[in-house]
């Protein structure tokens, strides 16, 4: 295991008792992803940390809007604590419905207490990972490619083939 920035790390999450991996958490990885949100969105974010950007939840609904309209509401632009917090609970059903995987996503204490940031980061990087997959997606990669099925197809003379012929396991 490395603690080298991108590089991953193996932990056990009790929040959801399953071996997971996750992101050494870097200023490299947060640059990266403020790019990203950049880039996606067309605008820059303004000169505070990247989690105080993402704190009140309109960033992250304009980026799940940006990636797939209407995934996620009108963000409210309200400086009241539960209306920032329905704007990412808005962001995180967006990403439900994007099919980004549950170890993948980060519970709204995370981000709006500041409590892992790592959860965060590591959830931008499998929205980053979905949006390559989507119609019309134009923007730019991040995170790390979804594998696409490659169906191979064999004759019956193959097949047949395949199964009088050694294998590795069976030569000794």
């Amino acid at each position: 295991y490395s603690h080298r920035p991108g590089r991953f790390l193996r932990h056990v999450d009790t929040r959801n008792d399953f071996v997971g991996v996750i992101f050494v958490h870097t200023v490299a990885m947060e640059a990266e992803t403020r790019a990203w949100i950049e880039a996606v969105l067309g605008e820059k974010l303004g000169e505070c940390s990247l989690q105080q950007e993402l704190k009140d939840g309109v960033v992250l609904c304009n980026l799940a809007n940006a990636l797939k309209p209407g995934s996620a509401v009108k963000p409210s632009t309200s400086k009241m604590p539960f209306k920032q917090m329905e704007n990412v609970a808005s962001y995180l059903a967006a990403c439900k419905e994007l099919g980004v995987a549950p170890f993948e996503m980060f519970m709204t204490v995370d981000l709006f207490e500041n409590k892992n940031m790592q959860a965060v980061l590591v959830n931008l990087q499998s929205v980053g990972r979905i949006a390559q997959s989507l119609p019309g997606y134009t923007g730019p990669a991040f995170g790390a490619k979804m594998a696409t099925a490659t169906p191979r197809e064999f004759s019956e003379s193959q097949m047949a083939e395949a199964r009088g012929s050694a294998t590795f396991l069976n030569q000794g």
